[in-house]
């Protein structure tokens, strides 16, 4: 049986589809078995390539991290952007073969990035990468972006863009260095002694809380638990000392980056930290704020829960609205220019880009080719540094409550700062065919009721939305159904064709679960299906209480028209959670939903599944 900690059994079905276990070989060591995540966009063949493709998003974790944290955002991310991730070696589903302490420097590991992302980075067609980093990974790519002496390959060249998440200034005092040195000279069984008492207690143990906070929620600190139980401590007692400089006459040489990496980079920077980070404080942000001062800085600070609109004076509650609608919104459009860091009072001047008249009216490829966003190979250097309020902490890169709002910042920043073209948005208007949306079979889509009556007290069917369509858009449908619809879970296969941070910016969660059109879900799916929305009402649960919801709330659910796909999901949801029959379930779905489930063979196959018989075949499907 798999331990519950097990990097392959626990690993997302995303990251799990889209993986590669990969051997790469540097100037110095050979680094086998490397779990390499590699989504490439759906639509990058379709998709302009002049002057260069969209930039490829490179994501790197911490020390003791993996893929896996990134999840969340990677769920967000990869519908606008190829997208890149590595298990450095030891860490998450890596091998853990090569045992030189040399082939964990810092140097060793930069050098490690550069030849994967160079492998998979569109070289002959000129790709940027912007790279994301989560604490030492943000340190990590802050030497892939800047020029080093000597270069291993001409990476830092193509780097367009950096957000460093919960990042580190830089180095301790020599004396300090000298006391963590000896501190890893400690024999490994003790520091293993020391790691078990510290997780004692599981999710409620003091590894947890130290990383999450002692108030955090149930999944924020059962995602901590298991992260904590899968960091090998081998790995991170050779990645701490090869963290650590060595000193000659006085002069640091090697390990993390410092001032002189910092303030070298010439692309654009985000700097994200959460306000209740006991790893890496957010002081740590003002100092490479500091680093970087001779150019433009924009600073702020903002809480769950609260975003600040046009022309506010004060932030306005918008029921943990997700993402902050702030001067990063408007497309091209200018911003405040404020100085200063992570402690200067937030500006609240915000201009929102208006939309285009005629946006939905017929484009010809050479319109459309003229209004395309800019894609600088060097875009303008600008520093951006946001804290997020409580409850945000170094690990808010995968906390419920933290990682929409995360994932909405860091796409506006994107857009503005690196090119509009990562706008999903944009590419969804590009992409479409006579002035529509690509949806396909638009009059049979205009005619389905856009929103069940509700299901099992749980659920709501609901149509997939139109980014512009006037009745079922994301803000229509906030608007309309905000209020009681609180999540959205979309099960369709392709990327969508409306974007989703219009409902996460009205406080509506959005979740994808791809499965395939016309084929009954498998088991496997159902399993998995049936585990997101558990999640997701225990989240709205403590939501509820936290946001003084009513009594009435749903989870939307949507494939295209949302009958077939829709109806086979919850009615094994109500057969296996609420207690229904199957016949019973069946028949309340298609009362909530007038035609119901219209596929006869999707029928069938839940009869089978729950009358207890098995069949190879339909097994097979």
């Amino acid at each position: 049986m798999a331990s519950p900690y097990d990097p392959v059994a626990t690993d997302p079905p995303l990251l799990e589809r889209s993986s590669e276990i990969k051997t790469y070989t540097t100037s110095k060591f050979t680094y086998p078995g490397l779990r390499v995540f590699y989504r490439r966009h759906q639509q990058a063949d379709r998709l302009p390539k002049s002057p260069a493709p969209i930039p490829l998003l490179v994501f790197i974790h911490g020390l003791g991290g993996s893929v896996a944290q990134f999840h969340p955002l990677l769920t967000s991310l990869t519908s606008v952007a190829s997208c890149l991730a590595i298990d450095l070696p030891g860490c998450g589903r890596s091998e853990f073969s090569v045992r030189s302490w040399e082939a964990y420097t810092t140097d060793a590991l930069v050098e490690l990035l550069e030849t994967i992302i160079e492998d998979y980075r569109e070289k002959e067609d000129g790709q940027g990468v912007v790279l994301i980093g989560h604490s030492m990974g943000a340190s990590l790519a802050a030497l892939l972006a800047s020029p080093r002496l000597p270069p291993q390959t001409s990476l830092n060249k193509h780097v367009v863009g950096l957000i460093a998440i919960c990042p580190s200034s830089g180095l301790p005092s020599q004396k300090q260095i000298t006391i963590f040195r000896a501190l890893l000279w400690i024999p490994e069984f003790i520091f293993n002694f020391w790691r078990a008492w510290d997780r004692r207690g599981g999710s409620g143990s003091t590894s947890v809380n130290r990383f999450v906070g002692a108030d955090a929620d149930s999944e924020a600190k059962r995602l901590q638990d298991l992260y904590n139980n899968q960091s090998n401590t081998s790995v991170w007692r050779r990645m701490a000392w090869g963290c650590l400089p060595t000193y000659v006459n006085g002069v640091a040489q090697g390990g993390m980056p410092s001032k002189e990496t910092w303030e070298k980079l010439n692309v654009p920077v985000f700097l994200v930290g959460g306000e209740n980070d006991k790893v890496t404080p957010p002081r740590e942000v003002a100092k490479v704020c500091d680093f970087l001062e001779d150019v433009k800085t924009i600073s702020d600070t903002i809480s769950p829960g609260t975003s600040v609109l046009a022309d506010s004076a004060a932030p306005v509650d918008i029921v943990a609205a997700g993402s902050k609608i702030d001067a990063m919104t408007s497309l091209g459009q200018g911003h405040e220019d404020t100085r200063g860091c992570a402690d200067q009072e937030p500006a609240h001047k915000t201009r929102v880009a208006e939309p285009e008249e005629g946006a939905d009216d017929p484009v010809t490829p050479t319109e459309q080719a003229a209004s395309l966003p800019s894609l600088s190979l060097h875009p303008e250097k600008v520093v951006r540094s946001i804290i997020m309020g409580k409850p945000a902490t170094h690990a808010l890169l995968y906390t419920p409550s933290t990682v929409r709002i995360l994932a909405g910042l860091i796409s506006d920043f994107m857009v503005v700062h690196i090119t509009g073209r990562l706008a999903l948005g944009w590419q969804l208007q590009y992409l479409s065919q006579d002035g529509k949306w690509d949806v396909k079979n638009l009059r049979k889509w205009q005619a389905v009721e856009p929103v069940s009556e509700p299901i099992g007290g749980i659920f709501r069917a609901i149509k997939t939305l139109r980014e512009v369509d006037e009745d079922h858009s994301p803000s229509e449908f906030v608007k309309k159904w905000g209020g009681v619809i609180k999540d959205v879970i979309d099960i369709s296969h392709d990327n969508p064709v409306y974007n989703p941070q219009g409902l996460e910016k009205g406080g509506i969660h959005y979740h994808k679960f791809p499965t395939v059109s016309k084929v009954p879900p498998t088991d496997a799916e159902i399993k998995g299906f049936i585990e997101v929305v558990d999640k997701i009402r225990a989240e709205q649960k403590e939501r509820a209480k936290r946001e003084n919801w009513g009594e009435e709330y749903y989870v939307g659910v949507h494939c295209h028209y949302g009958f077939n796909r829709t109806g086979f999901f919850l009615v094994c949801y109500l057969v296996e959670r609420c207690g229904y029959t199957p016949e019973a379930a069946i028949e309340h779905f298609a009362k909530s939903r007038p035609k119901g489930i219209k596929h006869a063979h999707f029928k069938d196959r839940l009869y089978v599944r729950y009358s207890g018989l098995k069949s190879e075949a339909i097994e097979e499907l």
